[in-house]
C-alpha cells in the first residue's frame, strides 16, 4: 500500500434545506463583511438571494461578485480581487458549480497573498493565511467544495492552471440537494459525467491509497445509482442526494490521487474547441479506460462490482466504458470527435497539448505521444 498524509479540513453539513444555515455558520467567522462569488445563473435560479438573505438575516455586510463564466480566467479572477479590495472582506462564500467555487479560490489566493494567480499555479504556493472560505455547490460535479485547488485559465493562452495549496481548502462546504434541481437537464447531465470521470480517474491513479480509493468506489457507486435517474425524473430528491454527495466523495479522491488521462486529453479539446468539460472528458474516458484496462482490469473490476458484482476481471474494461458510453447518449451527449465536427486533421495539435497537461502525469500507464495519439484516434 503506498503511503498517504490526509488532514479533514473542510467541514460537511449536508441536508435538504441548509443553505438556510449559511448566515450562522457564517457568524462562527465574525466576519467585518462577506464577499458573495457566485455566476449570474445563480442569480436567475434564486440561489443568490437565498445566500445574502441568510447572511443579512444574521446581521451581516454584505458585496457579491458576478463578473465571471464558465471556465474562470486570470483576468476574471482580477476582476475580482478588484471587487474584494473595494470591499475588503473576512470571509469568502463560493456559490454555484465548480466555476464559482475555483473563481472564488482564485480570488482568495491573490487578494490573501499578492501577486497574480500564475504565482499560485502548482502546489504549496501560497505566502500567507487565506481567508476562510464557504462553499455552497448548487451542481453534481467538480467536488471543488473537498478540494484545496483552483482550475484557472490563462486569459491569453487559455492553459488550465491547476492552483492549490492546503490554505486554500474551504472551511464549511454546505450540501444541499435541493439547489441542484434548479439546473437544466444538460446541466445535470454535464456534471454528472465529470462527476463520474472523477471516481473513476482517481482510482486509478499512481497515487491511489488506501483512503482515496474507498472515496473513490463508494462515489462510483452512488453516481452510477443516480445518474439515469437524476435525467429520468429531475425531481428525485434521493437520486439528487446520492449525485451531489457521490461527487463530493469525488472530489474528496482527487484531493489525495489526483487525476489521469481523460482530463490531460479532454482539456485541449476546451481551449482549441469550447468544448464542455463534461462532454470532453466523457468523450474521452472509455478509451482512457479500455487502455488503462489492458494492465490494470483488477482495479477497473473493483469498480464495476459496486454495481455488478458477477463481473470478471478480463470483461471490467470493457463493462466499464460501455457503461461510460450507455450514460452520454442517454444524455445526448456526443460519442466521437465527428459528432463535434472536430476534424482529426488537429489530433497532433491535441497530443502536443495534453502531454503538457500536469493531470496525465499522474495516470497509470505513462504518457507518450503515440498513446495519446491512439486515444483521439479512438474517438475520432
Amino acid at each position: 500500500m503506498l503511503p498517504f498524509d490526509i488532514q479533514s479540513r473542510t467541514r460537511f453539513i449536508f441536508g435538504e434545506g441548509t443553505i438556510s444555515r449559511l448566515g450562522e455558520l457564517a457568524s462562527e467567522f465574525r466576519p467585518r463583511c462577506v464577499l458573495v462569488v457566485s455566476d449570474r445563473g445563480i442569480m436567475e435560479a434564486g440561489h443568490d438571494s437565498a445566500a445574502l438573505d441568510s447572511l443579512r438575516e444574521a446581521g451581516l455586510e454584505v458585496a457579491s461578485f458576478h463578473d465571471f463564466s464558465e471556465n474562470p480566467t486570470s483576468a476574471m479572477v482580477d476582476a475580482g480581487v478588484r471587487r474584494a479590495a473595494e470591499v475588503k472582506p473576512d470571509l469568502l462564500v463560493g456559490l454555484g458549480g465548480g466555476s464559482s467555487m475555483d473563481c472564488c479560490k482564485g480570488i482568495n489566493f491573490v487578494y490573501s497573498c499578492g501577486g497574480t494567480i500564475h504565482d499560485y499555479r502548482g502546489v504549496g504556493n501560497a505566502t500567507s493565511d487565506m481567508l476562510p472560505m464557504i462553499a455552497i455547490p448548487t451542481t453534481a460535479g467538480t467536488g471543488s467544495e473537498a478540494q484545496s485547488f483552483a482550475l484557472i485559465s490563462d486569459a491569453e493562452t487559455h492553459t488550465k492552471m491547476a492552483c492549490g495549496d492546503p490554505r486554500a481548502a474551504c472551511r464549511i462546504a454546505i450540501l444541499d440537494p435541493k439547489l441542484t434541481l434548479t439546473q437544466p437537464t444538460i446541466v445535470s447531465a454535464l456534471t454528472g459525467i465529470d462527476a463520474i470521470s472523477h471516481a473513476i480517474e482517481t482510482y486509478v491513479t499512481k497515487r491511489r491509497n488506501a483512503i482515496s480509493t474507498t472515496y473513490s468506489r463508494r462515489s462510483f457507486g452512488m453516481l452510477a445509482q443516480g445518474f439515469s435517474q437524476v435525467l429520468k425524473k429531475p425531481e428525485d430528491m434521493e437520486a439528487r442526494s446520492s449525485m451531489q454527495l457521490g461527487a463530493c466523495l469525488a472530489g474528496m479522491a482527487i484531493e489525495t490521487s489526483m487525476l489521469g488521462a481523460a482530463h490531460a486529453t479532454a482539456n485541449p479539446l476546451t481551449a482549441y474547441h469550447g468544448i464542455t468539460h463534461g462532454q470532453a472528458v466523457g468523450l474521452m474516458l472509455p478509451a482512457v479506460i479500455r487502455m488503462n484496462g489492458s494492465q490494470y482490469a483488477q482495479w477497473y473490476a473493483e469498480l464495476v462490482r459496486e454495481v455488478d458484482p458477477g463481473v470478471s476481471i478480463n470483461e471490467a474494461p470493457n463493462r466499464l466504458a460501455e457503461m461510460l458510453t450507455q450514460w452520454l447518449k442517454e444524455a445526448n451527449l456526443a460519442t466521437s470527435l465527428e459528432e463535434l465536427a472536430i476534424p482529426s486533421s488537429g489530433i497532433e495539435i491535441f497530443v502536443e497539448e495534453a502531454l503538457k497537461q500536469w493531470t496525465g502525469t499522474f495516470n497509470p500507464i505513462p504518457l507518450d505521444a503515440d498513446r495519446v495519439r491512439g486515444l483521439y484516434h479512438a474517438v475520432a
